[in-house]
């Protein structure tokens, strides 16, 4: 699908009828491809001369793929970080075009951000004059959405720290580790799609077509300290989740080890009563006490006091 956002009425309508016969409206400000078809690209390649990704080059890591110039145009390609309300949120590739005219995205899923930007248009005709301007306005409402993201995350680790140090409660270690390697995907994705945007904020600082927006040189240096903060605060959260990682596997090897303490004190609390159960048991013909009405209850005395003694000085050692 290609929608189209104009400027002045801030209405983003799809384009209708046959795409191949689709020409650029002079006052096109942005033209959001949305999974488009092969005969989209090839409408939009023609009403503007330039080339449009695959969505194969959009996956590409390499540098010189996601961050280029080609006839006139500026294209950059970042991750961006959505469906921030599951328990991991996903990370996929977004296509911005800078040209001489309007901003080309392409994308192949529904970011909250665009959303957004676009009930602003609605609500604010005027808020964006240029292609630069809408891309700015876009690159802010993203940072803010991973800034929410990267916060409800925050909150999620702060959670699962509470319950791991809690004092007197019976802790189900194997639910927080889960929560806590979904926190640690979660942060990695916002650690990657964070350190692309802040490549791409130095890489467009050099297009020239930034400098026709006013202020656009503060709103961008805002944009690139907005990220750096972010991407700290990030690191400060991956840091919390790798000590309460190492912290809750210290909790589960210290209840293993008293479980085993346990059991160990109790296997050597009954050796004695073992051994002497075992004396009696053999079968040799001169034993005078087993022919004693004594020796029956002597036996099992000897034996409760034998298991009692060890048993007590456990206590008394704060062993058990």
């Amino acid at each position: 699908m290609i929608r189209v956002c104009h400027a002045g009425s801030g209405v983003c309508e799809p384009v209708q009828g046959p795409v191949l016969d689709w020409t650029l409206p002079p006052d096109a400000l942005w033209i959001d491809m949305v999974a488009p078809t092969p005969d989209e690209d090839r409408a939009v390649e023609k009403a503007l001369g330039l080339s449009v990704p695959t969505r194969d080059e959009m996956a590409e890591l390499e540098a010189s793929s996601r961050l280029y110039r080609e006839n006139g145009a500026t294209y950059v390609t970042a991750d961006i970080i959505h469906n921030g309300d599951a328990d991991t949120p996903t990370i996929d590739p977004v296509t911005f075009v800078l040209t001489k005219g309007p901003l080309v995205t392409i994308r192949y899923f529904d970011p909250k951000p665009f959303t957004m930007l676009v009930d602003k248009l609605e609500r604010e005709p005027n808020l964006c004059s240029t292609g630069a301007d809408l891309f700015l306005n876009l690159m802010e409402a993203i940072i803010d959405r991973a800034s929410d993201i990267l916060s409800v995350n925050a909150n999620k680790v702060d959670a699962v720290a509470t319950h791991v140090f809690a004092e007197g409660k019976q802790v189900g270690f194997e639910h927080l580790l889960t929560k806590l390697g979904r926190a640690h995907i979660a942060n990695a994705r916002i650690e990657q799609s964070l350190a692309g945007l802040a490549r791409i904020f130095v890489y467009i600082a050099s297009d020239e077509r930034i400098d026709h927006v006013p202020d656009s040189r503060e709103h961008l240096r805002s944009l690139s300290g907005d990220a750096a903060s972010l991407i700290s605060h990030n690191q400060a959260v991956a840091a919390g989740i790798n000590f309460q990682l190492s912290a809750a596997l210290g909790m589960i090897n210290i209840q293993q080890s008293s479980i085993f303490k346990v059991f160990s004190l109790f296997t050597v609390a009954f050796l004695p009563p073992t051994l002497i159960g075992a004396i009696y048991g053999m079968n040799f013909e001169h034993m005078p006490e087993l022919h004693e009405t004594w020796g029956y209850p002597a036996a099992l005395v000897a034996m409760v006091v034998a298991a009692a003694l060890p048993l007590l000085w456990f206590k008394r050692k704060g062993w058990l």
